[in-house]
């Protein structure tokens, strides 16, 4: 009851809740790349179970967070650097994005079917998406968990953040999904910027420290010029339409 009076834990709770939300995007873009690889019977349920799943590995990191932060010790050194468990994991996770991303982009570009594994195979494929959401979220939320344990001293406070910021991912996931699907340009901008979130992580991992400002800025730079083209085509479309 304590803690339900006490307004300092409220803007807590609203603060981290909005971190959550805000790095949650690519987790959802992701999510809706991973999804169209299936038939599109099975991307609702897939969407939901992967999102569940995630929250489910996002709550887990965070209550062990705080072991895994004092993991900070070299393990071994490459080339005189250093690397933790932290370490180990951001470098790991950055590779998985770079070669994910990079695989993605050369299907839409050569013209790979989307779903011939999907149909030959559907229940391992049903699984491997899910798989890869779990693990997927698990690198996106490592920043926004991190940040939670920084702000928070309470454990209930920081689960609250994750379920509220859980639950607008579920609201979001199938329009944001359904909008990528009918815009190929703006999957392909998605894989770009897993690819670059992919770098930034190896990078961080070998402590090569890339101010996060950099990485939001040329991603929104990005978005504002595919939002231009996207608009100069139903424009143009529109006309011919008219015409």
């Amino acid at each position: 009851m304590e803690m339900l009076t006490d307004p300092q834990v409220w803007i807590t709770l609203v603060t981290l809740s909005a971190i959550e939300i805000v790095l949650g995007i690519d987790n959802l873009v992701f999510i809706s790349i991973a999804v169209s690889k299936l038939p599109y019977a099975q991307r609702e349920k897939a969407r939901k179970f992967g999102i569940a799943v995630a929250c489910i590995t996002r709550i887990a990191l965070l209550l062990t967070l705080a072991w895994l932060a004092g993991l900070t010790s070299d393990l071994f050194s490459i080339f005189g650097q250093g690397i933790s468990v932290r370490d180990l994991v951001l470098i790991l996770g950055g590779a998985f994005l770079l070669v994910k991303g990079s695989m993605e982009m050369r299907d839409m570009i050569v013209g790979a079917g989307e779903s011939e594994d999907v149909h030959s195979k559907p229940a391992a494929s049903f699984m491997a998406v899910i798989a890869q959401i779990a693990v997927i979220d698990i690198v996106f939320s490592l920043d926004s968990v991190i940040a939670a344990v920084g702000m928070a001293s309470h454990t209930p406070v920081m689960v609250a953040a994750i379920l509220l910021a859980v639950a607008v991912m579920l609201l979001a996931s199938k329009p944001l999904g359904e909008f990528i699907d009918r815009n190929p340009t703006i999957k392909m901008l998605a894989l770009a910027f897993i690819v670059l979130v992919g770098a930034y992580l190896v990078a961080d991992g070998f402590e090569l420290h890339i101010p996060k400002g950099y990485i939001y800025g040329a991603m929104g730079f990005s978005a504002a010029v595919e939002c231009l083209n996207l608009w100069a085509k139903r424009r143009a479309a529109a006309r011919v339409s008219a015409d």
